[in-house]
């Protein structure tokens, strides 16, 4: 009953909503849980419209609605809402400044596919022909053995330094000390093997 009397005008679902901007601010900063659930049914909404209006989705605008009311009812818990009074500007600034985040972010994104799609077109793996492989091979076995093991575990086995050391007992800096001489000998090998 007291809570009653003390939010006289929160809206039940049918009743509209007639407190204003400042004393629903007031309600929400108090953490009055009826009061949040107002806050959403006054703007969500009006988010929603403003994000299939800029974002053309109605995932991207339910996305949005999220993301801006998680925002305003944190900023609005924690004060950080200068004018309560203008309350709804806040809300508009918030969804201008999402929107925007949401549409550099999907931009990036695009660019993203598209450089990874012209490289993927324009890379192709390197062609092996058989006496390469025998070569390579060769410059293998003569590799001591303990550089054979870390070669082939980090790349035929896709190992980091750091799995190829526990399992050897090693340090990962050793692991990369030990490919890198070891990958400058098979260089030398196949660079010599090439020139014969």
């Amino acid at each position: 009953m007291a809570a009653a009397l003390a939010f006289p005008m929160l809206p039940t679902r049918s009743m509209p909503l007639e407190l204003s901007d400042a004393e629903l601010a007031a309600l929400v900063a108090s953490r009055e849980t009826r009061a949040e659930a107002a806050l959403f049914a006054r703007f969500a909404k009006r988010v929603e419209l403003y994000g299939r209006k800029h974002l053309r989705s109605q995932p991207a605008a339910d996305d949005l609605v999220q993301q801006v009311m998680l925002i305003v009812l944190e900023a609005v818990r924690a004060g950080r809402v200068e004018d309560p009074t203008k309350l709804a500007s806040f809300v508009l600034g918030t969804c201008r400044n999402v929107t925007w985040d949401l549409r550099r972010a999907a931009g990036r994104q695009q660019r993203l596919e598209r450089e990874t799609a012209a490289l993927d077109a324009s890379v192709s793996p390197p062609s092996m022909s058989e006496v390469d492989v025998l070569r390579l091979r060769r410059c293998m076995g003569a590799l001591p053995e303990r550089e054979m093991t870390v070669v082939r575990m980090s790349f035929l086995e896709d190992q980091t330094a750091e799995e190829v050391g526990a399992r050897l007992g090693l340090s990962a800096g050793n692991v990369r000390v030990i490919r890198h001489r070891a990958l400058a000998k098979l260089s030398t090998c196949l660079d010599a093997k090439e020139a014969s």
